[in-house]
């Protein structure tokens, strides 16, 4: 899969681009990004979708989507762009591509609490708050789960 806008290229990720998701998931999450063996895992598992968006040949954004567990129910696992290209379009594209390709009947993900920028992504994609997950983050940050129908 191959997705082309004028500024930035969408395209599956592969083990080719563990240190680039490396420091995509360090300047995006902080304390919450997934330690090296998970960042291993969802480039290189079966039946995981994963999707980068590069500029220029640079990794700048990431999302991956799991369709395998729950045959009704796929969840964004993960997405983040770099602070210098927010507001471009980029977490848009990456959500609508990578949703695009999971099977499943309804979509879930979680968010922390005070992203706003993020919820309201969500939102205009659909998707509507379903839960709070009380001190789900390392730092103690409610998470709020997130489910979009189709």
């Amino acid at each position: 899969m191959t997705a082309t806008s004028t500024l930035y290229n969408l395209a599956d990720a592969n083990w080719k681009d563990l240190g680039a998701l490396r420091k995509i998931e360090q300047a995006c999450f902080g304390i919450d990004a997934w330690p090296l063996i998970d960042l291993m895992a969802v480039l290189m598992l079966p039946g995981i979708i994963r999707i980068k968006a590069t500029i220029e040949g640079d990794m700048i954004g990431f999302i991956s989507g799991d369709g395998t567990r729950d045959t009704s129910t796929g969840w964004i696992t993960s997405i983040g762009v770099l602070e210098s290209y927010r507001r471009m379009g980029i977490a848009e594209a990456l959500l609508s591509s990578c949703e695009a390709r999971l099977p499943n009947r309804q979509i879930k993900l979680t968010v922390r609490k005070s992203n706003q920028p993020a919820i309201n992504l969500y939102r205009k994609a659909g998707y509507i708050q379903t839960e709070l997950w009380e001190r789900y983050y390392q730092d103690g940050e409610s998470g709020i789960v997130m489910i979009k129908a189709r």
